[in-house]
């Protein structure tokens, strides 16, 4: 279980490392150029396969080990897929909030070395409604975008890492998935469905991110359930494997 849990907290803060230090790059200090109008899907496109791309070869990395959640949703879905026991799914929640916070912590750290960085100009990749939004979309249509994305995401790996699917290709799929969300979702609100994501960088910032963090916990994990309840019914007969999916193989990540 030590094992596991080592390689959900590695998992979770390469992802966050990875994923958010490209949106600073991009949205907050603008490196590569993405400033007008008409270079943002540039942007929007560049975070979504920094995102995509890391979970991608983290699912073959890490999923031998872990299953590579690297997400409370996911964690949530494989629970109620029956999956994974609550104790093993506490683990993991534990061990992927202290991945992303330490990521955050050290994203700081090296973004703070540069004179040019601020954390209420440049911020850390956190998410948002309002003002912090592209579309200034409200809380409500926030939520409604986490809520619906984390289902697809969770849905998708459930669904391919399901007992007897391809191990060899499961990842491609998430990878990609996770990568469509983003380019929906960065517009909304930076796109989150990953509560460890969202917490990590915002405990840093502090401020507006902060204090609007809570749709980005609540909603995913509700999504999580939909994506579970949906993968229940479409597949009612999974195998129940003896000691949950964290033991698989098969690589279910987010």
């Amino acid at each position: 279980m030590a094992r596991r849990l080592l390689a959900e907290l590695f998992g979770t803060a390469t992802l966050v490392f990875i994923g958010a230090g490209v949106a600073t790059l991009v949205f907050g200090f603008h490196v590569f150029g993405f400033r007008s109008a008409s270079s943002v899907p540039a942007g929007i496109l560049t975070v979504a396969m920094a995102f995509g791309l890391t979970l991608l070869a983290l699912v073959y990395v890490l999923g031998p080990v872990s299953a590579c959640h690297v997400n409370p949703a996911v964690t949530l879905g494989a629970l109620l897929a029956r999956r994974v026991s609550l104790i093993e799914a506490a683990g993991y929640w534990v061990a992927q909030f202290v991945g992303g916070i330490l990521a955050a912590l050290i994203l700081w750290a090296l973004f703070n070395s540069s004179p040019y960085y601020s954390k209420s100009r440049n911020g850390l990749g956190t998410n948002g409604w309002g003002s912090a939004s592209f579309l200034h979309v409200t809380a409500g249509g926030a939520f409604l975008a986490e809520v619906i994305l984390t289902g697809i995401l969770v849905f998708v790996i459930l669904t391919v890492s399901r007992p007897g699917e391809s191990k060899a290709v499961a990842g491609v799929p998430i990878g990609l998935v996770l990568t469509a969300v983003h380019i929906f979702g960065i517009p909304i609100d930076g796109t989150s469905v990953n509560p460890a994501r969202s917490l990590g960088p915002a405990l840093i910032v502090g401020g507006m991110p902060l204090r609007q963090v809570w749709l980005f916990i609540v909603a995913p994990l509700v999504g999580g359930v939909l994506a579970a309840g949906a993968h229940l019914l479409l597949h009612p007969t999974e195998p129940e494997p003896a000691e949950g999916i964290a033991n698989t193989e098969e690589p279910a990540a987010s």
